[in-house]
C-alpha cells in the first residue's frame, strides 16, 4: 500500500498497465523468460501474470509503458520487501558456516561489497544512435549480506569505466557500530579505512603485494600463521588506526589479509580468512543476476529502462534466495548447498504439478526426496584444496590460538 501512495503521488495515472500490473508483469518476465516485448503482450493478453487477470494491451504501448515507467518504484519495492525477507531468514534454522555464525556474536551486519560493469546498450533507440558501438550500460556496485545472502543497497553509475571507489562515499553512509564489510582490493583507501573505524564500523580486506606497512607489535608466528598489529602506509600516506595484519601459508604462498578487528579472540585468523573467502558470494550474486535471471541481456537502452531491469531482477533474485533459503532448513542443509540456479529451474514442474493437484507447497516439492532429480542439492565434488577455506579439522587445529 505504501508503494502505491507513493505512485500516485508522483501523480500517474491508474491506466492498465498500473504498478500491481507492471511488477506482476515483470517479474513473470524475468521468470518466464520472455525474449521480446511482443511476446509478452501476447502472453499477457492471454494468460493471467501472478495477482493480475489478463489484460489486452498493445506492444507500443507496453514498450513505451517500459521507458518511463519510474524505475524508483521497483526500488522502493525491493527495499521495503527485503527487510521481511532478513526476518524471516533470521528466524531459520539452517546451519551457517562456523565463521559467519562465530562473527555473528560480535557484529549485527556481515556485509559484502563489489561492483560489476553492466553490458551494451542497444542502439535501437533514436537517442542512442549516435553512441559508438559496445558503449557499455553503465556500473553498479552492491552490497549483500552473508548471513541472509540478500541484497542489502545498490548504486548505479552511468560511466562503466568509473572505479569501484568511486562508491566509497555511498558506503560510508552505511558504516555504524556493529558492522563488518567484507572488501576487495578495489576499495582500497587509507582515508576510507580511517573514516569506517571513528564510525564504529570493522573490515576485512586482502593486502595489496606492494603494501608499506610497519609492525607495531606481533601476536603470533608460527610456520603456518602469522599476526601483527601494524601500521599500513609510509611517509607520505599512512592510515591512522592500527590494523591487523594476517599472514596464512599455504604449501609456499602465503596469503595476507588486513582487518580493523585487532582482538584475536573476536576475530581469530581462521575465520578472518574464511570470511574474506565467502565475499565470493557477491560474485556468485552478480553471476544469477546476468546469467541466470538475464541482466546480461538488457531490455532497452534508455537510463530508465537500464535502472528498471536492474532493480526488478534485484527484486525477483531476492524472492528466489528467500525460497531457496527456505529449502534449505527443509533439508538442514547449509545454503551453500543450495543451487539458486536448479530451485529457479525446478519452479516450472512445481507449476505443472501444482497444476495436476499434485503439489501446492513449492519449500516441501523442490526438497521431496523423489524430486532429488531436479538437482536442487549441489552434488558434493572432489575439489582441489581452497588455500583460502580453512574451515577444516586440520588447520582448525593448525591455526588454533
Amino acid at each position: 500500500m505504501g508503494q502505491l501512495a507513493y505512485f500516485r503521488s508522483l501523480r500517474l495515472r491508474d491506466r492498465i498497465l498500473s504498478l500491481p500490473v507492471m511488477v506482476a508483469t515483470v517479474l513473470t518476465l524475468l521468470w518466464r523468460q520472455v525474449p521480446s516485448v511482443c511476446e509478452l503482450a501476447r502472453m499477457l493478453a492471454r494468460e493471467k501474470f501472478l495477482w493480475v487477470p489478463q489484460v489486452a494491451v498493445s506492444q507500443p504501448a507496453l514498450s513505451k509503458r517500459f521507458l518511463s515507467f519510474p524505475y524508483e518504484i521497483f526500488r522502493r519495492v525491493l527495499l521495503d520487501l527485503v527487510p521481511r525477507l532478513r526476518d524471516r531468514a533470521l528466524k531459520r534454522e539452517r546451519p551457517l558456516p562456523k565463521s559467519v555464525e562465530h562473527a555473528r556474536h560480535h557484529f549485527d551486519h556481515i556485509w559484502a561489497a563489489d561492483g560489476s560493469t553492466l553490458e551494451a546498450l542497444f542502439r535501437k533507440l533514436k537517442a542512442l544512435r549516435a553512441a559508438p558501438v559496445g558503449q557499455l550500460a553503465g556500473k553498479i556496485c552492491s552490497v549483500i549480506d552473508l548471513v541472509t545472502h540478500l541484497p542489502v543497497e545498490t548504486w548505479f553509475r552511468e560511466n562503466a569505466g568509473d572505479h569501484d571507489s568511486n562508491f566509497l562515499p555511498q558506503i560510508l553512509a552505511m558504516a555504524k557500530a556493529k558492522v563488518l564489510f567484507i572488501f576487495d582490493r578495489g576499495f582500497y583507501d587509507f582515508t576510507f579505512f580511517d573514516d569506517l573505524i571513528e564510525r564504529g564500523a570493522h573490515f576485512i580486506t586482502r593486502l595489496k603485494s606492494n603494501a608499506v606497512f610497519s609492525i607495531e607489535h606481533t601476536l603470533l608466528k608460527t610456520d603456518r600463521v602469522r599476526e601483527y598489529i601494524i601500521k599500513l602506509g609510509g611517509p607520505a600516506s599512512q592510515c591512522q588506526h592500527l590494523l591487523r595484519l594476517i599472514e596464512v601459508r599455504h604449501g609456499t604462498k602465503w596469503y595476507r589479509y588486513v582487518t580493523s578487528v585487532l582482538d584475536p579472540n573476536v576475530l581469530p585468523a581462521v575465520y578472518v580468512a574464511d570470511l574474506y573467502r565467502r565475499r565470493w558470494r557477491i560474485e556468485e550474486a552478480f553471476a544469477v543476476l546476468k546469467r541466470l535471471l538475464g541482466l546480461s541481456y538488457l531490455w532497452t537502452g534508455s537510463i530508465n529502462g537500464v535502472l528498471l531491469q536492474v532493480w526488478s531482477t534485484w527484486l525477483f533474485s531476492a524472492i528466489l534466495i528467500d525460497l531457496a533459503d527456505a529449502v534449505a532448513e527443509e533439508l538442514m542443509l547449509p545454503f551453500d548447498r543450495i543451487s539458486l540456479e536448479m530451485v529457479f529451474r525446478g519452479l516450472y514442474h512445481f507449476i505443472q504439478a501444482y497444476n495436476r493437484g499434485e503439489a501446492t507447497d513449492p519449500v516441501k516439492y523442490l526438497a521431496a526426496p523423489e524430486n532429488r532429480d531436479l538437482g536442487v542439492v549441489k552434488r558434493l565434488r572432489k575439489k582441489k584444496p581452497d588455500p583460502t577455506n580453512l574451515e577444516t579439522p586440520q588447520t582448525l587445529e593448525a591455526v588454533k590460538l
